[in-house]
C-alpha cells in the first residue's frame, strides 16, 4: 500500500487549524504574552472560568453599571471609580471622584501592596471581593478590556461603566 507523504498530515493539520481558530486558543495566546504565570494551576483556571470572547468586551448585566447607577453610587460615596484613559484624555475632562489609571498600568497597579497603591493613588486600594469597583474609558472599549484584566486578576466583582465618558456627559453632563 502506497500512502502519500501529504494525506499523513492531512487530520492533524485539520486539527490544529481548529485549534488555532478556537476562542479558547486565542485567549491562551493572548494571555500567555500578557503575563508569566506562577503555577500550571493558576494557567488552567483562568481558562476554565468564563470570559469574553477573545479581544471583547464584557457587556452582561453584572458587568456594567450606566451612568443613572454610577450617578447614585457617586452620591452615596461608595464607588471606587478608575478612569483608564491615558492623562492627557483624563485632564480634559473625567468624572467626579475618578482616579486616572491608564490601561498600561492596570494589573501593575492592581497588584500592588495596598500601602503603595494609596501612596501611589491617594485612594484606598481595591479589594478582590469590592462590589463597588467601575472602571471607565471613553467609551467603553478600553474600560471593558480593564474589567477582564482584573477579572482575571480575581476582581470578579468589578464592573465598567457602561458606553463610558462619552455616555456619561450625554446623560447626565460634565
Amino acid at each position: 500500500m502506497i500512502v502519500s507523504h501529504s494525506s499523513l498530515y492531512s487530520v492533524p493539520a485539520l486539527t490544529m487549524l481548529s485549534l488555532l481558530l478556537s476562542r479558547g486558543f486565542c485567549q491562551a495566546v493572548t494571555e500567555v504574552n500578557r503575563r508569566s504565570y506562577p503555577t500550571v494551576a493558576s494557567f488552567i483556571r483562568t481558562y476554565t472560568t468564563t470570559s469574553p470572547t477573545c479581544g471583547g468586551t464584557y457587556d452582561d448585566e453584572a458587568s456594567v453599571v450606566s451612568p443613572s447607577q454610577l450617578k447614585a453610587m457617586l452620591s452615596n460615596r461608595n464607588v471606587q471609580l478608575f478612569d483608564v484613559r491615558n492623562p492627557d484624555e483624563y485632564q480634559g475632562g473625567h468624572i467626579p471622584q475618578a482616579v486616572n489609571l491608564p490601561l498600561d498600568t492596570v494589573e501593575e497597579s492592581l497588584k500592588l501592596p495596598p500601602e503603595s497603591f494609596k501612596q501611589k493613588f491617594e485612594v484606598k486600594a481595591p479589594g478582590k471581593d469590592d462590589d463597588n469597583i467601575v472602571f471607565n474609558c471613553r467609551t467603553g472599549v478600553r474600560s471593558g478590556e480593564a474589567l477582564a484584566i482584573a477579572h482575571q486578576m480575581g476582581f470578579h466583582r468589578a464592573r465598567h461603566l457602561k458606553g463610558g465618558y462619552v455616555a456619561w456627559v450625554e446623560q447626565e453632563g460634565n
